[in-house]
């Protein structure tokens, strides 16, 4: 059982050692392969925190591996994507693309405000670095024509602006954490996955830009009209 209890860490190492090839990768391989080590990454990322509850092995020790391991595969990694993605468009001088280096900095600050904020159990302050992640990974797959913004380096660095600012924003946005299954209980997120679905039922990958600012428009709004 002793052995049982290093079994989160491991799944984290897994999450890391995703984020690390991911990177690699991306500098010898087209840009959109990314995509597939950021979803492997965030199955670990999953995971280790699952089997921590479940194992009641949860540690401060683990809650630090998962912030460094988070930081190479949804900080770094898509950072060095979306470099990639800007410095391949003809429409802005090459200095421009390290607009997205913004990514990996406002991915740490965002995990450093995570990790001593008591309050993000329930709920996110500000977009968790692996929406971001899987936002900018996914934006080779878009379906035409919003396709086309791979095309244009001015919009990929508005992108990369606008999601700095949203990881770091005031914004409380709900966590996908069912204590049941009531409908009473969770509208939103049952709301939420409905539409997820049948949005990558339609797109496939593509969709998933397109569910991560559904995530943040349903969010925003149920905290208006006061809906759980």
């Amino acid at each position: 059982m002793k052995l049982l209890r290093h079994l989160p860490n491991a799944l984290t190492c897994g999450n890391l050692l995703c984020g690390s090839l991911g990177i690699l990768w991306v500098t010898k391989y087209p840009v959109e392969q990314a995509a597939y080590f950021v979803w492997a990454a965030c199955v670990f990322d999953f995971l280790d925190g699952f089997v921590a509850r479940a194992l009641h092995a949860s540690s401060p020790i683990g809650k630090e591996l998962d912030s460094l391991a988070d930081m190479v595969s949804f900080g770094l990694l898509p950072t060095i994507a979306l470099y990639t993605m800007i410095d391949s468009t003809v429409d802005i001088d090459p200095l421009f693309s390290f607009v997205a280096f913004s990514i990996v900095i406002f991915s740490a600050l965002r995990l450093a405000k995570f990790n001593i904020d008591v309050n993000q159990k329930d709920s996110f302050t500000g977009v968790p670095t692996p929406a971001t992640a899987l936002f900018i990974t996914a934006l080779p797959f878009l379906p035409e024509p919003a396709h086309s913004v791979m095309d244009h380096g001015a919009a990929l660095m508005a992108i990369a602006a606008l999601l700095s600012f949203l990881m770091v924003s005031p914004f409380v946005l709900f966590a996908l954490k069912f204590k049941n299954f009531s409908w009473a209980d969770n509208k939103i997120r049952f709301t939420f996955t409905l539409l997820a679905v049948l949005l990558l039922a339609g797109w496939q990958a593509g969709a998933i830009p397109f569910i991560i600012l559904l995530y943040i428009a349903i969010s925003l709004v149920s905290r208006v009209l006061g809906v759980s």
